[in-house]
C-alpha cells in the first residue's frame, strides 16, 4: 500500500508520496511525469515521514540549508538509480551539466561515451523532486532547460539556494543539453 499527502510550498502545491516508512514521491502538482512511480491502491493519509518532509521543506523555502533528510525510497532502472545517486551529491547552492554526468558515468563504467540526452532523460525522471536535486542541473553552455516542473520553478529554486542567475538563460525549444 501507498500513502500520498499534500504540501502547501511558495511555488505551489506538491504531493508527496510513501511506501509507509520511507519517502518515494514529491512532485509539484501538474508537472510533467506527476506520480509517474506512485502504485496503486494508494490513500491519503497523515505519516511520521510526511511531518519530516515537511519540516524539511519548510527549512529549504526559507532559504537554509537541511540539516537532515526524510528516509527515502528511489526505485528505477540501474541507469536511474546511477543517475539519482550523483543527483544527492549536488551540493546545496552549485549546479552540474547533464554533460557532467554523462562524463561520471560513462567513468564509471569505463566507456568511452554516455549520452547527456539519456541523463537528460533521467533526471527529468526524478521522482522526489527538490530533495533529490535535479532542478541543479543545466544544459552547457548554462542553458537553463529540462525541469519537469517546469522552467519557471527552476529558476525559483535555483534562486532559494542564491545561486547567480545571470550565467543562465533559457534556450529556444530543441536546442541540445
Amino acid at each position: 500500500m501507498y500513502y500520498i499527502n499534500h504540501y502547501a510550498s511558495p511555488l505551489g502545491d506538491i504531493t508527496m508520496a510513501s511506501n509507509g516508512k520511507k519517502l518515494t514521491g514529491l512532485w509539484f502538482d501538474q508537472q510533467k511525469y506527476f506520480a509517474d512511480t506512485l502504485s496503486a491502491p494508494y490513500q491519503e493519509k497523515y505519516l511520521p515521514v510526511f511531518e519530516q518532509t515537511k519540516q524539511w521543506l519548510d527549512c529549504y523555502f526559507q532559504g537554509k540549508i537541511p540539516s537532515f533528510m526524510p528516509p527515502l525510497c528511489l526505485e528505477g532502472s540501474p541507469f536511474r538509480m546511477q543517475v539519482w545517486e550523483i543527483l544527492q551529491k549536488i551540493p546545496y547552492g552549485k549546479t552540474v551539466t547533464y554533460g557532467e554526468i554523462a562524463k561520471e558515468i560513462s567513468q564509471n563504467k569505463l566507456q568511452k561515451a554516455m549520452s547527456a540526452q539519456a541523463v537528460g532523460g533521467a533526471v527529468g525522471h526524478n521522482p522526489i523532486s527538490i530533495i533529490v536535486p535535479c532542478h541543479r542541473v543545466v544544459g552547457k553552455n548554462g542553458n537553463l532547460t529540462g525541469y519537469a516542473g517546469g522552467i519557471e520553478k527552476k529558476i525559483k529554486l535555483l534562486t532559494i539556494e542564491k545561486i547567480d542567475m545571470k550565467q543562465f538563460f533559457v534556450p529556444a525549444k530543441g536546442t541540445a543539453l
